[in-house]
């Protein structure tokens, strides 16, 4: 029987969780680098926890990196999985899937604003989408992270850590969430859920 997802493994130590988090909605999900199954799953969903530059160089090396752009089923970018889908990053600095044509920048810390961002942050949500439906502007996710990309056209809704960040993300058949939703309660679980109704 063949998957509901397909969560590319890219190496990130939120495999299991997400894993688990599908399973608890009643989702098929197996962790693959396989491009066959990738390439056959109904959904797939790019995770990623660590640096850009190392994430490019494991999906390069699996032959994923090439093929990924060109998928047609819904794709889901997590954290780091999301910023892999911008032209490049910072981080490396990494040439990354060129899927959003902006670049993802480092954050910058100040005064009671750390860098990583660690911690629950409130959606502004830009414009409606099924990827956020049932989600309300103002409910509290959770990020873990370093490097971020700016609002652009792309964004369906933004968080604030000083400048406001770019936290959900939509090309086509391509989104991406900066947060971790398999961390954030309820509203990830919308999401993920919504996610696994898309088509």
């Amino acid at each position: 029987m063949s998957p509901d997802v397909a969560i590319i493994d890219s190496g990130g130590a939120n495999l299991a969780s997400l894993q688990f988090a599908l399973e608890r909605l009643g989702a098929q999900a197996v962790v693959t680098s396989d491009l066959e199954v990738i390439t056959a799953a109904p959904r797939v969903l790019l995770p990623g926890v660590g640096s850009a530059l190392a994430a490019m160089q494991r999906l390069t090396a699996s032959g994923v990196a090439e093929h990924l752009p060109h998928l047609k089923q819904p794709v889901l970018g997590i954290c780091l999985g999301m910023q892999l889908l911008f032209r490049e990053s910072a981080e490396g600095p990494a040439r990354c899937l060129g899927v959003l044509p902006q670049s993802v920048r480092k954050l910058t810390a100040a005064a009671g604003r750390p860098v990583p961002h660690m911690g629950w942050n409130r959606l502004q949500i830009l414009r409606p989408d099924p990827l956020l439906e049932g989600v309300a502007a103002g409910e509290y996710v959770y990020f873990v992270h370093s490097y971020a990309a700016p609002p652009a056209p792309t964004t369906l809704a933004t968080a604030e850590y000083g400048p406001a960040i770019a936290a959900v993300v939509r090309k086509d058949n391509f989104w991406g969430t900066q947060f971790h939703p398999e961390r954030s309660t309820r509203v990830g679980a919308r999401i993920l859920a919504n996610f696994l109704g898309l088509t």
